[in-house]
């Protein structure tokens, strides 16, 4: 969303351009919905990950790279050829029992999110500050819903997103603490499982804090507001998309999700060479997630870890609001409301946004490790994820729904893959 993107203003200059030309110009929904996807929680998981289990699963990474992305850009095609958001199609093409479970199912998995956000960022900054961590939750509840209500989405992703950067400290750490490259190669090519409660409740945590809920409503919903912002009001006017717009929103997608799932490869190679390889190997607090990075910045590492929680945090909070109010407005057929418009003229959208906010806020105040609800939220999210992945599968399979515009072979191949490996991960730990 912080770009409206350059095919839609002028196809023949992009068909002009170079490859690495054309990605840069076409980036937009999906590059911010793949920073957002490294929120406090996938931080929190992919550090307990590499933490506990050392280079053991580096191979997700890899493998969730396609299975996410084909997701992701189901749910933008999804978005572009409709003209309406994932809550709006199931409203038109299903019936409301399968409607509002769906929008339950992401209500739940949103708001416990929030809640384990809100409370990481607090109890980092209190770390850095000395100021107790039940100061910084309301602080930072009432900063980001005054931002979205005052200013706007793009204003948020603008400042916030340089903090974000922040994160590739761990890409320069897992250098310099010179890891058993021979190890690393193991753990990222060759799967490792283990039939153990807590392998597998990481490995669901993972899948979940990658693989979210709140990422498939978000970029839908951010595709039809690319439309809106080209004066594009009606179903009828966004309905429909052409080749070069959907390669570009590939590009996109692609872009995001391949820096999401670069970051989330190099937490969890740097804390399995300096957390793992020291012995600590449950992560309690933010200070113990943080000496991860002291190889880089000594005491420093402290206000680095602060610094990057706080930029996800800022960008993934208002997503998980925001796609909470989407699916709602979507679900009930609120016309036009969006993030788009002041909170005067959607006062029932904006609504949601609070709503999402304060019980995330009531649940940060809950007295739960922070880090171990960010934990946790990544497990809700894995587990409540497959029956929202079919439901996409299913809807861009769906000739009624994207005409000649339906998966490839290829996407739907991953697209169930994914949706049967969150499945078993769940099915697994539920039952061990």
């Amino acid at each position: 969303m912080t770009g409206t993107r350059e095919n839609k203003r002028g196809v023949n200059e992009i068909k002009r351009r170079g490859f690495v030309a054309r990605v840069f110009a076409n980036l937009g929904p999906g590059l911010i919905t793949g920073a957002a996807d490294d929120d406090p929680s996938g931080i929190s998981t992919y550090s307990v990950a590499g933490a506990a289990f050392g280079y053991a699963f580096l191979w997700t990474a890899l493998l969730t790279f396609p299975l996410m992305a084909s997701v992701q850009l189901m749910c933008a095609r999804l978005g572009m050829v409709t003209g309406r958001g994932i809550a709006g199609v199931i409203r038109t093409r299903y019936s409301r029992w399968v409607l509002w479970p769906a929008c339950f199912l992401l209500l739940v998995a949103n708001v416990f999110n929030i809640g384990a956000d809100l409370g990481g960022m607090a109890a980092a900054m209190g770390m850095v500050t000395g100021v107790p961590p039940y100061c910084w939750t309301p602080f930072f509840a009432l900063l980001i819903a005054a931002l979205l209500f005052w200013t706007s989405y793009e204003l948020i992703a603008r400042l916030f997103k340089w903090l974000t950067l922040v994160l590739f400290a761990y890409v320069i750490t897992a250098f310099l603490t010179r890891p058993d490259w021979m190890a690393v190669a193991r753990g990222a090519l060759l799967p490792h499982l283990e039939w153990s409660k807590s392998y597998m409740a990481v490995l669901v945590g993972i899948l979940g804090t990658t693989i979210s809920p709140y990422l498939f409503f978000w970029q839908a919903a951010q595709e039809v507001e690319e439309d809106r912002k080209q004066g594009k009001v009606t179903v009828q006017q966004r309905r429909g998309s052409s080749s070069v717009e959907l390669s570009a929103a590939k590009d996109d997608v692609f872009t995001g999700m391949f820096f999401s799932n670069l970051v989330m490869f190099f937490i969890i190679l740097t804390t399995a060479a300096t957390l793992h390889a020291q012995g600590m190997r449950n992560i309690e607090t933010a200070r113990q997630a943080a000496e991860a990075l002291r190889p880089l910045a000594g005491s420093a590492a402290y206000w680095l870890f602060t610094l990057g929680l706080i930029g996800t945090g800022m960008l993934g909070v208002p997503v998980l609001a925001g796609s909470c109010a989407y699916a709602i407005a979507e679900a009930a057929s609120w016309r036009g409301d969006s993030l788009a418009k002041k909170p005067r003229g959607a006062r029932r959208f904006y609504g949601v946004i609070a709503a999402a906010v304060i019980v995330g806020l009531v649940l940060g105040f809950a007295g739960v490790n922070p880090v171990r609800m960010l934990f946790w939220s990544a497990i809700a999210n894995g587990v409540l994820a497959p029956p929202l992945v079919i439901l996409v599968v299913l809807l861009t399979s769906d000739r009624k729904v994207m005409g000649t515009r339906i998966n490839s072979p290829q996407a739907k191949i991953l697209g169930w893959i994914c949706a049967a490996l969150m499945s078993g991960a769940a099915v697994s730990m539920l039952v061990m």
